[in-house]
């Protein structure tokens, strides 16, 4: 099994931002429950995934958060390995990338999602209901949508 560094690092930023709003803390409020002293700044490329977080920080953020490091850890795996029953990784710079008439709605969709998330975030998972919508959006049947999508590479691999 190969991993993609930059998708595990991004995905456990994510989580632990989550973690840290699920409290209702702004990041000033969880360095201030922290051990050691670390700056605002690096906990904000923590959770943004542009810098790799050591395993003695990564237990003392979860730990100040009440979250299991191993939970947190196992989340994070679950997201990078594994893609849930019924739902499609999408990815959006593809997409976004497309030229084809037919997905004008779909491209801009996504060209709009990626302004939200950032190109860090190229990867979204979909449930079927949201392909058939996109599918009517593009006038086209799912299976159409789908045939195209795979072809342009917007399909992410293990979907």
């Amino acid at each position: 099994m190969l991993i993609d560094a930059d998708a595990y690092q991004r995905i456990l930023g994510e989580e632990l931002r989550k973690l840290r709003k699920k409290r209702g803390w702004t990041r000033k409020e969880l360095n201030e429950r922290l051990q050691s002293e670390i700056s605002l700044q690096t906990l904000a490329t923590y959770e943004l995934g542009t810098r790799q977080c050591s395993v003695v920080r990564l237990a003392e953020l979860c730990l100040a958060m009440d979250e299991q490091p191993q939970d947190l850890l196992a989340r994070v795996h679950r997201r990078v390995f594994t893609d849930e029953p019924g739902r499609i990784r999408l990815n959006l710079s593809r997409v976004a990338a497309d030229d084809q008439a037919e997905l004008l709605p779909l491209r801009r969709w996504a060209e709009d999602r990626l302004a939200q998330t950032g190109p860090a975030s190229p990867e979204v998972q979909l449930d079927l209901s949201a392909i058939d919508r996109m599918a009517e959006l593009c006038g086209m049947d799912t299976a159409e949508l789908l045939r195209r999508l795979e072809k342009l590479g917007g399909i992410a691999a293990g979907a």
